[in-house]
């Protein structure tokens, strides 16, 4: 897969917001996406998905199989999470959905209204059906945020089995969940440029909040901040 002096605007007379990117995708690769908030790296990934086209330039080779997890999941769709995926099936020629979601542990969700989701298990529901028909070039957009540890966890030995049956992965990812991978190779977009094996950021920032709620209340509060990625623990009970 090869980009050639990709650019893009969103908007005739719009500042460029990819300035001619050039970059050559083998099979086997695994891609860290990193740069700044509006950088534009949701722009790069859903180009490079052919969800949209360059303003000039060209992106040619791609893998026929793409399977693209957004960052945000559109739950406004009036489907079960079994429903979705079922007809995902349908649209990717019967590709078989029900092992990614015992591997993503979402038995539980089957049932559940996609409007009823939160983030992370949204983030599921895309990661599966992102994966299901064994895509040659899959597309994660910030894969990590929102995931319980489980589904953490099991990310880098997905995408490792992805590059290993000659796929390519692509990952925007600022909390650095596939670093630790071999043969991992970096980009980053800064000032509109796509840049190669450019030093990673540094992680952000973390702050430790309180939240004061009903007694009654804190078993659930906690599983959902739980489900959602963030660490949350009991701290005291108060009169």
């Amino acid at each position: 897969m090869r980009l050639s002096k990709v650019a893009y605007r969103y908007r005739r007379r719009h500042p460029l917001v990819i300035e001619e990117a050039d970059a050559s995708l083998s099979p086997g690769d695994v891609i860290e996406l990193t740069g700044a908030n509006g950088a534009g790296k949701s722009t790069l990934l859903r180009l490079l998905a052919g969800l949209a086209r360059p303003t000039s330039g060209t992106i040619t080779d791609r893998p026929a199989v793409v399977g693209f997890a957004p960052d945000r999941f559109p739950t406004d769709q009036p489907f079960t999470v079994a429903d979705y995926l079922r007809h995902m099936s349908l649209v990717r020629g019967g590709a078989r959905w029900e092992p990614w979601a015992e591997r993503l542990g979402m038995g539980h969700l089957l049932g559940t209204a996609l409007a009823d989701l939160s983030k992370g298990s949204a983030h599921k529901v895309g990661l599966a059906q992102a994966l299901m028909a064994e895509p040659g070039l899959l597309i994660l957009d910030e894969p990590f945020a929102g995931l319980d540890a489980d589904t953490r966890a099991a990310l880098p030995g997905i995408a490792t089995e992805v590059a290993g049956r000659g796929g390519i992965v692509v990952a925007s990812d600022h909390q650095g969940g596939l670093r630790e991978l071999p043969g991992l190779r970096q980009w980053a977009i800064v000032d509109g440029r796509l840049k190669e094996g450019a030093a990673s950021p540094s992680p952000p920032a973390r702050a430790t909040v309180a939240v004061t709620l009903p007694a009654d209340e804190l078993p659930g509060f906690l599983a959902r901040m739980r489900e959602e990625g963030y660490e949350a623990r009991r701290l005291e009970e108060s009169s």
